[in-house]
């Protein structure tokens, strides 16, 4: 297992990114948005703390029934999540989050009422969650280098039809349930909000490959709109 507390800097997100989590996919925003996610940046760069947590364990599939079994927890993964795990010898269960500290500065923007400030956040918030799970995917591939294993892409509960639910199942194999300091809600939500969660896939015959999202319903996933 590895767990590893990151800086902004570490994250290398480019200012065109943000602008793409915002909508503006084809076109620049005007200079006063560019000018106002500049200065978010520069806030909270020395606020943050994102950090990334994982564990390699053992576990069965079925892809006929669409299940994934660790231990005796068994996860209704769906059709295509258990398709792309095919061939993994074992399986990494992770964490990414922006951190307690980011959410706290989403607090302190909501109370200064300027909703440009706050929707430009929102989406950093996203941008730094995917970057950490990013960086975890590298630390990942060095960690099992040795092995001459390779992984596949990362699968959350909420997307390619495994239901949110089944994050409580997944947060039951973490070792103290709170990973990174996130706690789920009743209702399966992560707090900090701006947190990624999932299992990724490894051993000698996996591959990494684009995401399918045309196979996938979920219509507001950040994949399927970065395809689009």
């Amino acid at each position: 297992m590895l767990e590893q507390e990151l800086t902004y800097k570490d994250l290398q997100i480019p200012s065109s990114e943000i602008y793409e989590a915002m909508g503006y996919k084809d076109s620049m925003p005007d200079q006063m948005v560019i000018e106002e996610t500049d200065a978010l940046q520069q806030r909270v760069t020395p606020l943050l703390h994102p950090r990334f947590f994982f564990f390699i364990t053992d576990g069965t599939l079925d892809v006929s029934k669409e299940t994934l079994t660790v231990e005796d927890t068994v996860f209704s993964i769906g059709k295509t999540i258990a398709r792309q795990l095919r061939g993994s010898e074992s399986y990494a269960f992770f964490v990414a989050t922006a951190g307690t500290e980011f959410e706290e500065f989403q607090h302190v923007l909501q109370k200064e009422d300027d909703m440009v400030k706050v929707y430009i956040a929102d989406s950093l918030g996203s941008i730094i969650a995917e970057k950490t799970a990013d960086y975890m995917e590298k630390e990942l591939a060095e960690f099992m280098k040795d092995k001459g294993w390779k992984h596949t892409n990362r699968y959350s509960p909420g997307y390619c039809g495994w239901h949110v639910s089944e994050q409580q199942k997944l947060f039951s194999l973490f070792p103290d349930g709170s990973p990174c300091g996130i706690r789920l809600t009743d209702s399966s939500l992560m707090v900090p909000i701006k947190s990624v969660s999932g299992v990724i896939g490894i051993g000698s015959n996996v591959r990494k490959q684009e995401y399918t999202c045309g196979l996938c319903t979920y219509e507001n996933c950040f994949r399927k709109r970065k395809h689009n």
